[in-house]
């Protein structure tokens, strides 16, 4: 089976669609808005061929070297009696024309009852309102007063900032009018393109057809965030400070100038199922700089802190009425969340389950 990532580019009669999910990232999300979305990432246990290419000119993912089948990480096993849930980890970002041949995978979903994928948020907003919020969101996402990028960054920070954009964005003038933030997401997602890297979604999407082709019920968990005011929200957002933005559109320039390579290593480590490489890889992250610049104000910071327990109760939920209805059940999860020993593997344990890691 190939891994194909969907396009995501919206035609102009879906920019309601898009303010929309733009608010949700606004929200709750932007806890790392060039890392809430940077760190989805899932891991499976089978063969994996993999292959990546890049433009010469650039110094980016050179290639992904592992060639034919590969065991590709285990499955880690989450029991209660007779009942068994298996978590597939997955590690992103990954290489977009990678091949995997799930061999365990599609035996364990083949068996199963139910798949269940990791949850997402969904803001309680109506559709009416979210409409009336357009043009607040819109305005979240440049600078105040017209300003451009040249404007509100330090003059080093705007030098690296035209190198990388010249490299991986090209000619796009909208752009230098985002906020520092909002860029930071758009040019890492635009850089790990380039690289031949997708960011998420690929595994998922041949998890979700394989449990399609054999008829087993798919389940995606979704935790109702409340946002009482949210147009407060959005002027919470416009009002934290831009330094602490500049700090994190620099800290994922650092990770695009000096972690490409890295990546290339952990997709590797993935493919072949070592754990124990993926364990030991440095695995640096924008992630703490993009989320202090949101956390700076405090209701934000408890509306993040409160959507994110919302999501790990919504999943555990989900995989505990698993494991009570049916004798075999799947799950994906972030390779992150199975390797620390204080996320939602670790809170199942604490619940009685048995939770053993592949070996």
């Amino acid at each position: 089976m190939v891994f194909a990532r969907s396009a995501s580019t919206l035609p102009e009669s879906l920019r309601v669609g898009a303010a929309v999910s733009c608010f949700r990232l606004l929200a709750f999300c932007l806890a790392a808005a060039a890392g809430a979305a940077l760190a989805q990432e899932t891991a499976p246990p089978s063969g994996a061929s993999t292959d990546a290419s890049s433009p010469s000119d650039m110094t980016t993912l050179d290639s992904v070297t592992v060639t034919g089948e590969q065991p590709g990480p285990g499955l880690w096993k989450v029991t209660r009696g007779d009942h068994t849930l298996w978590v597939l980890g997955v590690q992103y970002p990954l290489p977009k024309n990678m091949t995997w041949k799930a061999a365990e995978v599609q035996q364990a979903i083949a068996q199963s009852q139910v798949v269940i994928a990791d949850a997402s948020a969904k803001p309680e907003i109506g559709f009416l309102h979210k409409l009336t919020l357009l043009p607040a969101v819109y305005s979240a996402r440049k600078n105040d007063g017209g300003k451009t990028l040249k404007d509100v960054l330090p003059a080093d920070v705007y030098a690296r900032w035209q190198a990388l954009k010249a490299k991986y964005v090209g000619n796009d003038d909208g752009i230098e009018r985002l906020r520092p933030l909002v860029a930071a997401n758009e040019l890492y997602g635009k850089a790990l393109a380039k690289s031949g890297l997708a960011r998420n979604g690929l595994i998922w999407d041949t998890i979700r057809g394989l449990a399609k082709k054999d008829h087993v019920k798919i389940i995606e968990p979704e935790a109702s965030i409340p946002l009482d005011d949210p147009r407060q929200t959005i002027r919470d957002f416009k009002n934290t400070d831009v330094a602490l933005d500049a700090q994190c559109l620099s800290a994922t320039m650092t990770r695009l100038e000096t972690d490409l390579a890295a990546m290339r290593d952990r997709a590797n480590a993935w493919a072949v199922g070592d754990v124990e490489a993926l364990k030991k890889l440095p695995s640096p992250s924008q992630q703490e700089a993009c989320r202090a610049a949101v956390s700076s104000n405090p209701r934000l910071r408890e509306q993040i802190d409160a959507a994110l327990h919302r999501i790990d109760q919504t999943w555990l939920a989900a995989a505990e009425q698993a494991l009570r209805d049916n004798p075999n059940s799947f799950a994906v999860l972030p390779m992150d969340e199975l390797l620390r020993p204080d996320r939602r593997l670790a809170m199942l344990r604490e619940r009685g389950y048995a939770v053993e890691a592949p070996e």
